[in-house]
């Protein structure tokens, strides 16, 4: 009975990972459960499904170590905030961009706009509105699903400390992308988050 449980928990952890749209939670979530999955084959001498899942393991192991330790180079473009390119990336994405920016109208006009690429591929956009000494008001800091575990914010913020900019202001954001925020070096006041450059 207790042999059964520890399977079925192994077999709902490994479902479970598939529903992550995080890749560094689906490797770890399923290799827990790939673990406990392989204990229970060898616990009823299954050894075909306990070697199945050892391999599990071992490839989730070996992918977490790349996310990791690889290091990936990101390149920041500033472009024209009318450039066709903009309006075609924020409509291949709203659906995605409107679940952490349920606010965002893209038919405003933003006059600092950056796309942030990986090798050629555009993974990310920014969309701000100077002001005065130095501010700007960010209304769009969106990277695409896959690049979402990676370094793409630390770079990006890295590469606005460059730029005579002296404050960033968040105006109410979304519960889900304040976590990101505070993790990039923001303060909450009130209904704002700044950061200070």
């Amino acid at each position: 009975m207790y042999v059964e449980l520890i399977g079925y928990l192994g077999s709902l952890l490994i479902v479970v990972s598939m529903l992550m749209t995080s890749v560094v939670k689906l490797r770890i979530i399923n290799t827990v459960g790939s673990v406990i999955f392989t204990g229970y084959a060898l616990t009823i001498h299954s050894y075909p499904t306990a070697a199945m899942n050892t391999a599990l393991v071992l490839i989730n192991l070996y992918n977490i170590f790349k996310i990791f330790r690889g290091k990936r180079e990101y390149t920041i473009v500033r472009l024209n905030p009318n450039d066709v390119f903009l309006r075609f990336f924020l409509d291949s994405h709203e659906l995605d961009i409107k679940k952490f920016f349920p606010k965002f109208n893209k038919l405003l006009f933003y006059d600092y706009a950056l796309i942030i690429c990986h090798k050629t591929d555009t993974i990310g956009i920014f969309l701000g509105k100077s002001g005065p000494d130095g501010t700007l008001t960010i209304h769009l800091d969106y990277t695409a699903l896959s690049y979402r575990d990676s370094s793409v914010g630390s770079n990006l913020y890295k590469w606005l400390a460059s730029q005579p900019l002296k404050k960033l202001i968040v105006t109410a954001p979304s519960p889900a992308h304040q976590p990101y925020l505070t993790k990039m070096g923001f303060v909450q006041d009130g209904e704002q988050f700044i950061k200070m450059m």
